[in-house]
């Protein structure tokens, strides 16, 4: 299983190669900024793992959604939709001296170099770190800034999820609102851990028809085991998680068709959040 170092090494090595994955390439599409098509989420990185068998290692932190919106039940990073007039402002206080933005490492040479990605790169900040306060209580001041991630394209709907790599240094304690049902933590060295994923069968209802003859499709997802219940990663979080670390450890996740298979279902209410 992976050992991780200290702490600054890991932070500095997912800054570096992070930004050698980007530096090359473009992020941010030609529409990025059209609210209908974008959202702009947290992958939350910290040092708050409460799992007997992991010595204090990093950890992925996730909301799990709540039953009052679309999804409930699936492990997602905050964030959501850009709110034009507010976040424009509030990614203008983003290019202030001692903000999270500007205290990483690449943000000058980014701003000198590509300032119109510089700009929409603080957009999507502001979105997600706006969406994090509201979702969870996360405290803004207290995120660092590790980099982006490539953009996402989800299957079941019309939208580009752009990620925003982040550590958190000091907060202990998560308040979650209405959208969220409790903050779940996993552990990098589980997630680096071939054993812990599966192919997730999924049985799913339509509206369409009397329910007798569902769809059923096969995902890969990550297992995360838990005293009380095993929380399951699947879906455009699951893709975005593997994308990270792949990119930071070159690590793949095994063969779908190797894995075990675990079952699940959705009903027709899962798009809609009208149950």
């Amino acid at each position: 299983m992976k050992s991780f170092g200290k702490t600054p090494d890991f932070i500095d090595r997912v800054i570096h190669r992070l930004y050698e994955k980007n530096r090359h390439d473009r992020i941010f599409s030609k529409d990025v900024t059209n609210s209908s098509t974008t959202s702009a989420v947290l992958f939350l990185l910290g040092m708050h793992c409460k799992e007997k068998n992991v010595s204090n290692g990093p950890c992925l932190i996730l909301n799990k959604r709540s039953l009052k919106v679309k999804q409930p039940g699936d492990l997602c990073c905050p964030g959501g939709s850009i709110s034009s007039r507010i976040d424009a402002f509030l990614s203008k206080i983003l290019f202030l001296p001692g903000s999270p933005l500007t205290r990483w490492p690449y943000w000058q040479l980014w701003h000198k170099q590509q300032r119109h990605e510089a700009q929409n790169m603080a957009l999507l900040f502001a979105t997600c770190l706006r969406e994090g306060l509201e979702e969870m209580r996360l405290n803004p001041l207290g995120v660092k800034f590790l980099g982006p991630l490539p953009p996402q394209q989800l299957i079941m709907f019309h939208r580009i999820i752009y990620p925003m790599v982040c550590w958190i240094n000091h907060q202990q304690q998560f308040i979650p609102n209405w959208e969220v049902e409790k903050v779940v933590y996993i552990p990098i060295q589980n997630l680096l851990n071939p054993s812990h994923y599966a192919r997730y069968r999924l049985r799913i209802a339509t509206s369409r028809g009397d329910g007798k003859n569902p769809d059923v499709r096969d995902y890969p997802c990550f297992i995360q085991k838990n005293k009380d219940n095993d929380e399951i990663l699947w879906g455009a979080t699951f893709r975005i998680t593997m994308v990270f670390l792949e990119i930071v450890f070159g690590y793949k996740p095994p063969d779908m068709k190797s894995l075990p298979v675990v079952f699940g279902s959705l009903d027709k209410n899962y798009l809609t959040g009208n149950g």
